[in-house]
């Protein structure tokens, strides 16, 4: 096992590499990088997308000479390679990949352009949100479908399991910014009832509140921001454990069980449960890192909620590329470590898993 979890520690660089790569080369053809930022924010041209004729190549790229970025006329040209230089993009494209890199691997993200906040200062003060959102998510997600599940697979093919499974096929069908915005219509205030807050974690008053008030207005905010970003993982849980407990339900152990009298609930819970949640149980991280990065972005700008999703659309918008590519590089290394975590909990719950036989 210790071979294994050390080539999946050595896959991660190119890996991550990769992904740098590929997101760092299509940033040089999108239009309206920092330097025109920062140009439409100094002159007052307020959305710097609507001037372009034609759009310029690079975001920003220094290549570029001072006259085609839009809005720049009338500025003098050394001003404009002076912000090229503050920005970096005096430098090739390549010499700023690698320098990137080099930081990157130090753990060291820079500072926003915009924000005057260094990208991991930003990065902490924004967590707490998606973590808060990602948990209770996925905690909710497995309180639910679990029970659920095990009654559809006692049921199977019952009623029972026949209107359940279209109620969670057609929850699974719904997009989640969907559901969002009708929570918010029917319970935030929209149209009908203003029964839960339209925004933040916490009230305005939320300090002067007692101990037992503060957890209350925590749960009362994120009551619909949790609801709306676990729709989509309840079919998928649900018939994963459904189908678990199916496959152990015909096994010989079961009917042997059941020949020496067992109750149903003993021969269900004291031996089904245990080897049908394996594989339930041991993908909890790579459940949780799905709901933490999938519905961030937008439950987050739905619900204005200032968390790690928002902060990338906005960084996207800005052209903030600290931000962007140091949010970027802290995610894909989270979720390639959390996938050899996925791969030690199944081996945790089930020592019968041998990953280093499977690829020999």
């Amino acid at each position: 096992m210790g071979a294994y979890i050390l080539r999946r520690l050595l896959l991660i660089i190119p890996t991550l590499v990769g992904i740098m790569i590929i997101n760092f080369a299509l940033v040089q053809f999108v239009p309206g990088g920092p330097v025109e930022q920062a140009i439409a924010r100094i002159q007052g041209g307020g959305d710097v997308f609507s001037g372009f004729a034609g759009g310029d190549e690079g975001g920003g790229n220094a290549a570029l000479a001072n006259e085609n970025y839009v809005g720049a006329r009338g500025l003098p040209p050394e001003f404009i390679a002076e912000l090229e230089r503050e920005y970096g993009f005096d430098k090739p494209p390549v010499q700023r990949f690698f320098n990137m890199m080099w930081n990157y691997a130090r753990f060291d993200f820079g500072e926003s352009y915009f924000r005057s906040i260094s990208v991991i200062d930003l990065v902490k003060e924004k967590l707490p949100v998606s973590i808060t959102l990602g948990l209770w998510s996925t905690l909710i997600a497995y309180i639910v479908s679990i029970p659920l599940g095990i009654a559809k697979a006692v049921r199977d093919g019952s009623s029972f399991d026949t209107w359940t499974s279209g109620a969670i096929i057609a929850a699974y069908a719904i997009p989640g910014f969907l559901f969002a915005i009708l929570l918010l219509v029917l319970f935030a205030g929209g149209s009908y009832w203003q029964l839960f807050p339209l925004r933040g974690l916490t009230s305005d008053n939320w300090q002067t509140l007692s101990p037992l008030g503060k957890v209350l207005d925590y749960f009362w905010h994120i009551a619909l921001p949790v609801l709306a970003s676990t729709i989509s993982a309840f079919a998928t849980l649900t018939l994963l454990t459904k189908n678990s407990f199916l496959d152990e339900i015909k096994k010989h152990y079961v009917m042997t069980a059941r020949a020496k009298g067992l109750s149903e609930s003993k021969v269900l819970y004291g031996h089904v449960f245990r080897n049908a949640m394996l594989i339930v149980i041991a993908g909890f991280p790579a459940v949780f890192i799905g709901v933490f990065f999938g519905g961030s972005l937008i439950i987050e700008t739905i619900f204005s909620l200032d968390g790690l999703g928002r902060l990338g659309f906005e960084a996207a918008v800005a052209r903030d590329y600290p931000i962007v590519f140091g949010t970027l590089f802290i995610f894909g290394l989270i979720g390639l470590v959390v996938g050899i975590l996925s791969d030690l909990m199944y081996v945790l719950v089930d020592p019968r898993i041998d990953f280093e036989r499977r690829e020999g």
